[in-house]
């Protein structure tokens, strides 16, 4: 059927009368001057993907009427322009395809129909390590050995970018995907198969809100749905509220972007916006450069919000220009979003639409802040860090305490390294990373810290050479305008080389420390600090030996890591004492606004961003060189310990089994709030205890060549074995943190993998028994694919990461969300029971179900399948299931 909407298509200029758009304000209904920005965006994809099918009429008068259906939960499509995937999540991505075309195959269908019709980017930038810091040479060191551990993975995404249709790779050392995405990928405005539309984007990466800072509209999905994405199916999502967040007032001059997102963090954390769009505006926002924008936007994840969306106006135009944009494009980008009403004038009140509700931010209130020990979202003002540690040292164990003894909090433990003796106490400072998309995009904060490591050098100051530093640019550009600025010697010299380009210590990819370092931590059960101007903080994320992780500024990591310890008062102590015996403040090396702004406007500049990218996907002589085979079907090495054919789909048949009732199921773990997806599916190294590391070894592998998790998502033997495998899980059947759990029927404490598997011969299936933000995190696919596997049919949680959720419903594991006012307490749960759990022949979208315990006890629980969509995954078995079934028939 033909779009209904085709009467409002017309040229953007009548002398190119090929390209179009559809042009919204042809639609004469004064309701959409009122929509949030945000919200035009969903509008205008519905509108030009109208087909009366998987887009019909009814949905585009659903977001039109945004400001009545928004309370009503009223289920949309959305067709977003593109998918990015970063190697990570990508790996398995391609994993699936290779094995989906095999299942159509088997299924009497044509293979090739598994290939991506949404435009899909997939950024090499995960699986780089610190293994080489402090060296000139730690860059290429780091390098050769990712491609010596990865080589296999690489070969493998290669031939996904040449057997896939619509699949671009970026190679290895090119940047970070965010980065990568904010500084060349985004369009802002398509130009595509003849129509100007906006641009927006789907990532495997929670973080991929960070582009709504350019006003690109964009968020984290699971790896499973963006699979669909790319083979063009709609996301269904409930049409989101939207709250508006209105700065105001300039922010004071020791402030940087940083101290910005951490207090929105917390603010935006105690106001709720979960599964909400927050949209900015206000005078504040013309105040704040993209590069700021950005960094607010990144850490949306981290608040909670689905996305954080700063609309494109003439601030986002200069940016598009300074990157090195075609000027032609960039003014055709202009001129389609002025003819949409969608270029925003933050100065401009009359402009500020409609919001669900408004909350409100005085830049000139925030302070210099960092955030930890273990959250994102536990904001601690600089002048109360030294205070804020020591009283979560004696506080019991949770996300602001280490219970530790009073009589050990001055304990001091003493170690040698590379010829000296030194010491190391609580809150004593061994990871100092400058690190992360976050901040690595931000030209302020990097030159801030170019400058205050330029003045620290000259004021005599050093860094203990036992603390792990390391500079890693989220791309090739910032590398260059610290060189051409001046700055790079000096942050040379106080440790800070350039180790890669990647997420690299704010992934988890940190490295080993020196093994006369962890022997003290040890020793002296310390709680070690990291220190990284990242995004993410969770307990064993960083390195297994640091209990305590603070996020930071870029100048502020450098500051921490000169002090060499987190327990210290800036404004009273001394970052140390030169060779004269001067005490040197803080405050006498801090780099002012307008030192920092003009070095900025001198060296940041469009040639740079031109030469960089240019170049972006050919510059890797290593990956140039990589060998891939050609075949449209892949070939998989049975002796391959990275890549592997997953058994999601072996017996899939075209009919669909009815859903049955789960009888009787063992809790294989209980939780309580925010267990991560970290917790849930680990992404930094593999422990040689741990059962992953015994099946590596089994294959005959050396623990050097166990690589990390995350690198190994291409392998669900690995993966399933990963499962539940970090070591600071903190499980209630046990009295201790660690991987393990219960096996009921014996009474033993086991891996968690060797209890699952004794279940699964025994023909028992699971379930997991959580509090509130199960599956908080990184949009991590292998976190649902690994419980799957695993033998767990349902979760029950207080609440659900809403990421999580979505990529349980994708592998057909049900998630159960206890009815309002209770949860394992109130109802006397002790995990302990067995659950048999009613799954009614015709199912609705969060319908109650009936539990029944062993004991004779019985209550109900909300089944979160949110939309007609989900059940129909679910009724697959799952989305992948779904889309094979599809394709084949």
């Amino acid at each position: 059927m033909s779009n209904p909407f085709v009467r409002i298509v017309e040229p953007l200029d009548p002398k190119q009368p090929l390209k179009k758009f559809f042009n919204l304000s042809k639609l004469e209904d004064v309701r959409y001057a009122r929509l949030p920005f945000s919200i035009r965006i969903l509008l205008e994809a519905a509108i030009r993907n109208c087909d009366e099918f998987l887009v019909k009429k009814g949905d585009v008068e659903n977001i039109l009427n945004w400001k009545v259906m928004q309370h009503k939960s009223v289920e949309v499509p959305f067709k977003p322009a593109r998918v990015i995937l970063q190697d990570f999540t990508g790996v398995p991505a391609v994993v699936d395809f290779a094995a989906m075309r095999d299942a159509v195959k088997r299924l009497g269908g044509d293979p090739e129909k598994i290939n991506p019709i949404c435009p899909a980017d997939l950024v090499v930038d995960h699986s780089i390590q610190v293994d080489f810091n402090r060296q000139s040479d730690s860059l290429q060191k780091n390098q050769d050995l990712e491609f010596e551990r990865n080589k296999e993975r690489f070969e493998f995404l290669k031939w996904g970018s040449q057997a896939f249709k619509n699949l671009r790779i970026i190679p290895p050392g090119s940047g970070i995907i965010h980065q990568v995405n904010l500084e060349y990928l985004a369009r802002v405005v398509m130009d595509q198969d003849g129509y100007y539309y906006p641009d927006s984007v789907v990532g495997t990466d929670s973080h991929t809100t960070m582009i709504d800072g350019l006003g690109v509209l964009g968020w984290g999905v699971g790896g499973i749905e963006a699979e669909a994405v790319m083979l063009g199916q709609p996301i269904s999502m409930v049409l989101p509220e939207v709250v508006g967040y209105k700065l105001v007032g300039n922010p004071q001059p020791l402030v940087t972007s940083t101290d910005i997102v951490l207090t929105i963090t917390k603010h935006l954390r105690q106001v709720g916006v979960v599964g909400k769009f927050v949209e900015f505006f206000g005078p504040g926002v013309a105040q704040l450069s993209i590069a700021d924008r950005a960094t607010i936007a990144n850490m949306c994840p981290e608040y909670g919000a689905t996305a954080a969306y700063f609309p494109v106006d003439d601030i986002s135009i200069g940016y598009l220009i300074q990157t090195g944009r075609d000027k032609e494009k960039v003014m055709c980008t202009k001129s389609y979003l002025e003819a949409v009403g969608m270029l925003r004038d933050f100065k401009n009140s009359s402009q500020d639409p409609d919001f669900t509700q408004v909350v409100e931010l005085d830049l000139h209130t925030v302070v210099p802040c960092c955030s930890g020990p273990k959250r994102p979202q536990d904001k601690v003002a600089v002048s109360d860090m030294k205070k804020d540690f020591e009283t979560c040292l004696g506080a019991k164990q949770g996300f602001k305490g280490f219970q530790i003894a009073p009589d050990r909090h001055n304990s001091i433990v003493k170690f040698h390294f590379e010829g000296c003796d030194f010491e190391l106490a609580h809150g004593s400072v061994v990871i100092a990373a400058i690190t992360s998309c976050t901040n690595t995009s931000n030209p302020s904060v990097m030159l801030g810290a170019g400058l205050l490591a330029k003045k620290a050098v000259e004021a005599g100051l050093t860094v203990k050479p036992y603390i792990k530093t390391s500079l890693s640019p989220g791309s090739g550009v910032v590398t260059y305008y610290l060189r051409e600025s001046g700055v790079m010697h000096y942050l040379s010299q106080l440790g800070f080389d350039v180790v890669g380009y990647g997420c690299m210590t704010c992934i988890g990819n940190s490295g080993p420390l020196p093994e006369s370092v962890v022997e003290a931590i040890t020793q002296g059960d310390l709680v070690a600090v990291g220190v990284l101007s990242g995004n993410r903080n969770f307990e064993g994320r960083v390195h297994p030996n640091t209990r305590a992780n603070y996020l930071a500024s870029p100048p502020l990591v450098i500051a921490y890591a000169i002090a060499g310890t987190i327990r210290i008062d800036f404004e009273k102590e001394p970052l140390g004492i030169n060779a004269s015996g001067k005490k040197i403040f803080l405050k006498d090396i801090w780099p002012t606004r307008n030192e920092i702004q003009a070095v900025e406007r001198q060296f940041v500049i469009p040639g740079m961003f031109k030469e960089v990218y240019q170049k972006i996907e050919t510059v890797n002589k290593s990956w140039n060189a990589l060998d891939a085979p050609s075949d449209k079907l892949y070939t998989w090495n049975p002796k391959s310990t990275y890549i592997k054919s997953p058994p999601f789909f072996d017996g899939l048949t075209l009919a669909l089994q009815t859903p049955k009732t789960i009888e009787d199921a063992y809790v294989l773990l209980s939780f309580g709030d925010s267990v991560t997806t970290d917790h849930i599916s680990p992404a930094g190294n593999i422990a040689r205890n741990s059962p992953a590391a015994r099946y590596l070894t089994s294959r005959g592998l050396t623990p050097r060549e166990f690589n990390s998790y995350g690198s190994r998502r291409g392998n669900d033997a690995v993966m399933a074995r990963g499962t539940f495998a970090n070591i600071r899980l903190v499980n209630k059947f046990i009295d201790k943190q660690g991987p393990q759990t219960i096996h009921f029927p014996s009474g033993e404490i086991l891996d968690v993998f060797d209890a699952a598997e004794r279940y699964k011969q025994a023909g028992h299936p699971l379930i997991v028994l959580a509090g509130k933000e199960y599956g908080a995190g990184s949009s991590r696919d292998w976190a649902a694919k690994g419980p799957f596997l695993l033998g767990v049919k349902a979760v029950l949680a207080e609440s659900y990461e809403r990421i999580h959720r979505s990529n349980l419903v994708g592998m057909g594991v049900i998630p159960l969300q206890y009815l309002p006012g209770e949860d394992a307490g109130t109802l006397g749960l002790t995990g302990r029971e067995r659950y048999t759990i009613i799954i009614p022949e015709k199912l609705k979208p969060q319908m109650n179900v009936q539990i029944k315990l062993d004991t004779g006890k019985t209550f109900h629980a909300i089944m979160r399948f949110d939309t007609d969509v989900e059940l129909t995954y679910f009724h697959n078995g799952g989305i992948l299931n779904y889309m094979i079934r599809k394709m084949a028939s």
